[in-house]
């Protein structure tokens, strides 16, 4: 017995040093530090960048919140909050609720509507009435007390995608995700390959998938890309719709690191 330990630890020795944990550690960055709208810039409609009209984008309790107490009513002042730095390849993750009521005047349509914009344009490139950038949506949906209403779908203001080979110009195709109707935090993983393929991942599983992100459809006056123009690469952006909705543990692991 004594002979088969002295001849198997050195075995054992050697397994352990090639599985080394740290190798394999992926380096996620925080896009959101939980404290102050640093590194953000915010442009709502009819208002000019980092005019941040009425606090609607706020930090509380260390999460990122759209927020319409200061509202009287909503008149079409779509928001949107961008992060400093563009991105091409990357994983991006993040939690949302939905909470509260609808502010008055909010579009039917935007109750418990929500999403994070990606391969936009910056927030200093959109005109001041403009409501959406030029991007492709990650569309958050909260479901009411009944009938299906999927979260995790796409939306293209502006853009066109591939899925099946088949070019897509409907503004906005459903996932495959199940309905979630309170206000419990939802898991969000993209998965985004430049204007390759790209990935919406809910709680786990693959809700939807498609390809070649790409300019397509209407455009605002003097926008310099044309029809067909591949999005290899964008700024992100969380919404906000008239719904109030929370943000929390923002996170992007980029995958452009170390590639020469």
């Amino acid at each position: 017995m004594r002979f088969l330990i002295i001849i198997l630890l050195p075995a054992l020795m050697i397994s352990c040093t090639c599985k080394n944990p740290a190798s394999t550690k992926e380096n996620w960055i925080d896009l959101f530090n939980g404290k102050n709208l640093d590194g953000w810039d915010i442009k709502i409609n009819k208002h000019i960048l980092n005019e941040n009209y009425n606090s609607t984008f706020r930090v509380r309790d260390s999460l990122l919140v759209v927020d319409y107490s200061e509202y009287d009513t909503f008149n079409q002042e779509f928001g949107h909050i961008f992060y400093k730095q563009p991105f091409s390849h990357y994983k991006l993750k993040l939690e949302y609720r939905f909470v509260g009521q609808q502010v008055e005047g909010g579009p039917q349509w935007a109750f418990k509507n929500s999403g994070v914009m990606f391969h936009s344009q910056a927030a200093e490139s959109m005109l001041v009435e403009q409501p959406f950038p030029i991007s492709i949506e990650a569309q958050f949906l909260g479901g009411g007390p009944e009938g299906e209403r999927h979260t995790g779908n796409v939306c293209t203001p502006g853009t066109h995608i591939l899925m099946n080979d088949i070019l897509i110009t409907e503004h906005c195709i459903s996932s495959s995700s199940p309905t979630f109707r309170g206000n419990e935090w939802i898991h969000v993983e993209l998965v985004v390959h430049g204007d390759s393929i790209i990935y919406h991942i809910i709680e786990g599983d693959t809700v939807i998938r498609y390809s070649k992100p790409q300019i397509g459809g209407e455009l605002p006056e003097g926008f310099p890309l044309t029809q067909g123009t591949p999005l290899k690469k964008g700024f992100i952006a969380l919404q906000a719709e008239s719904h109030p909705v929370e943000f929390r543990r923002i996170k992007l692991l980029d995958l452009d690191k170390g590639k020469k």
